[in-house]
Order: structure tokens, then sequence, then C-alpha cells
């Protein structure tokens, strides 16, 4: 798969504008959106399929998805951003549970201190609510959270290359993505 710009590389505006014209049907902006997407939606396939070549296979599903289902993007529930990563992490988590080989899934995308390659907590804080409701709880993050969050499970990111990113130590990055995972859950499940 071609390298292409990561997703800020592209204006928040912009490529939900770019979204809304997808469907209407209107190839160019397909494009715009792919050019702008492909890459982190890419990274974070490969943090839960295993394999380039499935990795590539289900990118190119997302973006069947993000074509055939553009006219459901709502600009008011939360960034498309947030909706083509959501519909990218559904997707391979769907391929992945389908998947009958005995190939163990956890070993390339497993961080550190989960449980049989489990990590349960950014699964319950991505799958318990609506994008909008994490858009909003990424705001109440320190800077510093948000930016090692959404490079990390956003972006794909190992831990380490977190830590590159933000010359910072990697253990440093653990904490801060740790913390802030926390302060999300607080925020969405109120009284767990």
């Amino acid at each position: 798969m071609a390298d292409a710009p990561e997703l800020g590389h592209t204006p928040r505006d912009d490529l939900a504008a770019a979204l809304e014209r997808v469907a209407g049907g209107d190839a160019d902006a397909f494009a715009e959106v792919y050019r702008g997407a492909v890459g982190r939606v890419h990274g974070l396939v490969q943090r839960i399929v295993v394999g380039r070549a499935l990795s590539e296979e289900v990118t190119q599903e997302v973006f069947l998805d993000v074509w055939s289902q553009a006219a459901s993007f709502d600009r008011g529930r939360g960034s498309a951003t947030t909706w083509i990563l959501t519909l990218a992490r559904r997707r391979a988590i769907d391929r992945t549970r389908s998947d009958v080989s005995p190939v163990d899934r956890s070993a390339p995308w497993a961080p550190a201190g989960s449980v049989d390659g489990y990590d349960a907590v950014p699964e319950d804080v991505l799958d318990h609510d609506e994008p909008r409701r994490l858009s909003g709880s990424l705001g109440t993050l320190t800077p510093l959270q948000r930016e090692a969050i959404d490079l990390a499970y956003f972006g794909g990111l190992t831990y380490e290359e977190t830590a590159r990113r933000l010359d910072a130590a990697a253990g440093t990055v653990r904490s801060r993505i740790r913390e802030g995972i926390i302060r999300l859950r607080s925020d969405l499940s109120p009284g767990v």
C-alpha cells in the first residue's frame, strides 16, 4: 500500500465537507477523503488484524464502507476523523472475530499490561458510547494525554513510536495514555 499523508494533514472542516460531498456521489471528494485518511485508517487496522495483506484488504473494505455509508455521517455528532476511524475499528474487529484461522491475533498489537493480548480499557471506552461523546471527552484530557492517545490508538503507533514522536520516555507515554484512558472511562461511564 502506498504511503499517504496522515489524517491530521487534512483540516478537520475540509475532511468533513469532503465526506458530505461523498454522500452525494462525488468521486473527487472521495479521493480527497481517501488521501487524508488512509494512513491513519491503515495504521489502526494494522494494530487489530494480523498480516500485511489482510490489513490492506480490511483498509480497502473500510473505504468501501466510507463510500457507501457517507450519508450517515453527521458533523453535529462528531468529527469526520472519529467517524472514519470508528468504521475502521469496527470493520477490523469484525474481520478478526470472523477469521477462523488459528493465528494468534493478539501478538502484534497487545499493549504492555494487557491480559491475554486484550487491553480492555480502550475497548470499553471506544465501544461504550457514540463517537460524539468520545470526541467531547477527548477535549477534557490534557494536551499531552490527548496527543499520546491520538498517536497510539487512532494513529496506530506503538508506545515506543509514540514516545519517539513526542520526544518523551516510553514509560512517560504509557503513563499519559493510561491516565487519559482512565479519565475517558470515568467520563464516559459514570458510576463504573
